[in-house]
């Protein structure tokens, strides 16, 4: 046997042997896989010299052979069910026998039954939901999540191009404008993929989602074809193709895809409530010694004291009950059941049963934003014209002139180029500011196909007949799609475009086209985008450009009304662009157009020669409007922010999105009150820059912060716990541009450098590092997968279901827990008082008082009653702690559970 004051020594530093060789073992066994580069040949997978990973999501913990170890490595990790152990086993030893063997091994056989059953229950349902998803088939890929990253090989668009949505990916809401090899695109058909000789050479797996390196080569043509591939040929797993039909080679497959490399592995989480009931039993334990050790000490060490002063311990061992681990379990599953049976949040669902009482310790909750606070549905709200201001209500008036406006020109249509030139009435800069919203964008308007039943239908042309129900709009941003919609909503539609025209349809029904002669895509640098177009009957040239204000603002005239403006809408939470045109000769546009081509020719600073002859065109242009779009918050949103701040809960934001998108929701949503300063972290890539910024930051009270990922990497990497310190600071903080790597290091930054509990919270597969690397993960059904659902801890079907989940679920279950932890533990320490006192009666014998079931009964149906009523209990009515959410607020300063032990 160990001394007592030398397992005591280790009981106190943590020492914990089980632990210590499964860490061992771990490290010994552990190989990691080389990833390298691989030859991928179209059509015949049995070239293939790498072997591919199963393709399938797996959000389960073991696997048939390490269920029954790992659950008990889980279980005997923790000093209070070792130390069980450690005393049922001593019972197989006669010298320290002190009762039936049932005594102890009963209760311990309970409650590790209790945990394996509830364990294979929950391992069996993410079994069954892994299943269901790595089930679905796939016979083509449109308007569905891609399985696994792909090269995009072939498209039923006739530009070879397609767009996809990447927010399940990267946070980011602009859609990507993807292009198919040009190679195969060009092939006459679909079948010919699988006749060519041909294959792609792909770099090996990486973390980057931003990048990729590859070469494509087809051997059987004259001369040999090799074309270089970019992040533009992918198709990365879990983004969506938003149109079209795409066909792809697969590059990578399970765990290899970038999804779910930025994807960490799944843990198991232990409630703060758990950790300080371990805590509390070494603390216990230590005075279960001390007492022991008195009373061998009061007895005289006559005799074979060692054997006394065991069998005392064994004696006392009811100071610490095994019965507190099988009533907390038991209460943890009765509050799952009543969590999953509130008709007020339908459709949630507790995936890991073994911590509701996290969701009453909250201190920082970590929101995504698309899909999460945002419904990613952009509606058009303000049309600002300098002199007058048209919102939702008065849309009406605006489709009455553009009806006005195109009647008047369909009348008089051989006589165009006059008409146009009337007096600028707000009727006519109506119409000029929406044909301006109607042209300059990247929006093409996609049919469905009507084609009949063919060999490759999905690849048959597209009876273009402009009605409105077969149309839907494709671009690189749900903004463009906004406006887009909302001039067609006022008479004015997209129907048709081109790489060198686009048609509107007027009111009247007319059909009006204009070429494109030039665009200028939207960069983060310029934060704007212009087009020039020519009117086919007029002839005339007209540039459009649009943008931020802050672009903007130089280049356009009398655009004194324009500053005021667009801080109202920002302040009402509006993403604000300007829009302004500039008429151009015939000789302005060839000689703009000579020396754009030689810019472009450039070897040498082609970008910055570029960018100057596109500036020397954006002067003194036509300020027409400003424009006004939001997205639509979820349901409820500003409420339940409003509710968490009251209850002591710190909202951090973090998003792949743009800044200037993150900012705009931070302050509709009142994640930052109108009032409040917002600090916007400049841009730094060096560690003097990050130390200038940081000396500005904490000049600044009282501010919430915006910040961008690769600006936090720079931070972090020179300054991480100055940084975190500010950071936490402040009322709310918003982290733009974040990975989902970046988002799981934010939360486990937090836990490391403030010790409090974190929640994590969002709806897409970019979201679930985040949410397993949390105290506590919520899950949100989203439009695009379940992915983040089937990953976290706790699944809801609307955000501002997270309300009544927290204040009322969460707060009930710990304080029920610590009043039960409470109450068992001072049943126990009654029982061993009377121990206590009976050995001293008897000249401080080790004699049990009592024997066999009676002291099994005394821990489970003689005081049942009071087991299931703090179980039940309830001190405030729901209703008045969703009204009081201060009320939560106590729990997070001190713990109910470790402040009140019952000595």
């Amino acid at each position: 046997f160990l001394c007592p004051s030398l397992l005591s020594y280790l009981i106190a530093h943590s020492f914990n042997p089980l632990h210590f060789c499964s860490d061992w073992l771990i490290n010994i066994c552990r190989r990691k896989k080389e990833l390298k580069a691989r030859t991928v040949w179209l059509g015949c997978p049995e070239k293939c010299e790498e072997k591919y990973p199963k393709n399938a999501i797996k959000n389960q913990k073991y696997n048939i052979f390490t269920f029954i170890p790992g659950v008990l490595y889980e279980q005997f990790k923790f000093f209070l069910n070792l130390y069980f152990l450690v005393v049922s086993c001593s019972q197989f030893v006669p010298a320290l026998k002190i009762g039936y063997l049932y005594t102890y091994w009963a209760p311990l056989g309970f409650v590790l039954t209790v945990t394996v059953v509830r364990e294979a229950v929950d391992e069996f349902r993410r079994y069954k939901r892994d299943k269901e998803m790595n089930s679905q088939l796939y016979s083509k890929l449109t308007n569905q999540r891609i399985p696994s990253d792909m090269v995009f090989l072939r498209t039923s668009e006739k530009t070879g191009s397609c767009f996809i949505r990447t927010d399940q990916l990267d946070g980011e809401t602009d859609w990507k404008l993807k292009v198919a090899v040009s190679c195969t695109q060009r092939l006459p058909a679909l079948g010919d993929l699988f006749s060519i000789n041909a294959y792609v050479y792909a770099q090996k797996p990486q973390l980057d989602i931003h990048s990729f390196e590859g070469t494509f080569t087809r051997e059987d043509s004259d001369p040999t074809v090799h074309e270089s591939l970019s992040i533009e040929n992918t198709l990365w797993a879990s983004t969506v193709v938003a149109s079209g039909t795409v066909i792809g080679v697969v590059i990578y497959t399970g765990k290899e895809t970038r999804s779910v490399m930025n994807t960490s592995n799944p843990k198991n989480k232990v409630g703060l409530l758990d950790l300080e009931l371990n805590q509390l039993t070494k603390a216990l334990f230590l005075a279960l010694v001390a007492l022991s050790v008195v009373m061998v000490t009061l007895q005289g060490f006559v005799g074979p004291w060692y054997r006394n002063l065991f069998r005392f311990l064994l004696l006392f061992s009811y100071i610490i009950p095994i019965s507190l681990r099988v009533n907390l379990d038991m209460g943890k599953a009765a509050y799952g059941w009543m969590i999953m049976k509130d008709d007020n949040i339908p459709g949630t669902v507790v995936r890991t049963s073994t911590i509701p009482e996290e969701l009453g310790r909250l201190v920082y909750l970590l929101t995504d934003k698309t899909g999460t606070l945002t419904q990613n549905e952009m509606i058009f709200k303000r049309l600002h014209l300098g002199t007058v201001s048209y919102g939702t209500d008065t849309m009406d008036e605006i489709q009455s002139h553009i009806i006005n406006s195109y009647s008047q020109v369909s009348h008089f249509i051989n006589y165009l180029p006059l008409i146009l030139r009337f007096r600028k009435s707000v009727s006519s800069r109506i119409h000029e500011a929406v044909k301006a919203i109607a042209l300059c964008h990247n929006v093409t308007p996609v049919y469905e196909s009507r084609a009949g039943v063919s060999g490759e239908t999905e690849y048959a042309e597209v009876d273009q007949d402009f009605s409105d129900e077969n149309r839907t709009y494709q671009a690189s941003s749900p903004d463009e799609v906004a406006l887009v919609q909302w001039t067609e909503s006022v008479g004015l539609t997209l129907v048709n475009r081109d790489l060198t025209s686009m048609q509107l349809k007027t009111p009247g029904g007319h059909i009006l086209t204009y070429y494109i002669l030039q665009i200028f895509p939207f960069t983060s640098e310029s934060k704007r985008m212009g087009i020039i177009v020519r009117d086919e009957s007029s002839g005339e040239i007209t540039f459009y450009m649009k943008g931020a204000d802050i672009a903007m603002s130089t280049i356009v005239q009398y655009n004194d009304w324009l500053e005021e403006e667009c801080g109202n809408m920002a302040r009402e939470g509006l993403r604000t662009l300007v829009v302004a045109k500039k008429s151009l000769t015939e000789e302005q546009y060839q000689d703009f157009e000579s020396r754009y081509n030689q810019a472009k020719l450039s070897i040498h600073d082609r970008n910055l020669k570029v960018a100057a002859v596109v500036e020397s065109l954006e002067r003194e242009m036509e300020l027409l409007c400003l424009t006004g779009v939001e997205d639509q918050l979820q349901a409820d949103v500003r409420p339940t922010l409003e509710m968490l701040r009251n209850a002591g809960i710190k909202i951090w934001m973090l998003t792949g999105d743009k800044l200037e998108t993150a900012t705009c929701i931070a302050k509709s949503s009142h994640l930052v009150s109108r009032t409040q300063d917002v600090h916007i972290f400049r841009p730094v890539t060096t560690r003097g820059e990050a130390h200038l910024e940081l000396n500005a930051f904490r000049r600044k009270h009282d501010c919430a912060l915006v910040v961008s990922g690769d600006s936090l990497e720079v931070c972090l990497k020179y300054y991480e716990h100055e940084f975190v310190e500010l950071a936490c600071q402040c009322p709310a903080v918003v982290c733009c541009r974040c990975s989902p790597t970046q988002k799981a290091h934010i939360v486990k930054l937090l836990q490391h450098h403030t010790g409090k509990r974190t929640c994590a919270i969002g709806d897409g597969g970019n979201d679930v590092s985040m949410i397993q690397a949390a105290d506590c993960g919520i899950g949100i059904e989203g439009k695009e997968g379940k992915q983040a659902s089937l990953a976290a801890d706790f699944s809801i079907t609307q955000f501002k279901h997270i309300g009544r989940l927290l204040m009322v679920h969460g707060r009930n279950s710990y304080k029920r827990s610590a009043a039960l932890g409470q109450f068992v533990m001072h049943r126990g320490l009654i029982i061993s008082t009377m121990q206590a006192v009976f050995s001293s009666v008897f000249y401080f014998a080790s004699v049990p008082l009592y024997q066999g079931f009676l002291m099994v009964g005394y821990a489970t149906i003689y005081t049942m009653f009071p087991v299931f009523s703090l179980v039940l209990d309830q001190d405030v009515k729901p209703e008045m702690a969703l009204l009081y959410p201060e009320l939560y607020k106590d729990l997070t300063k001190g713990p109910d559970f470790s402040e009140a032990l019952s000595f």
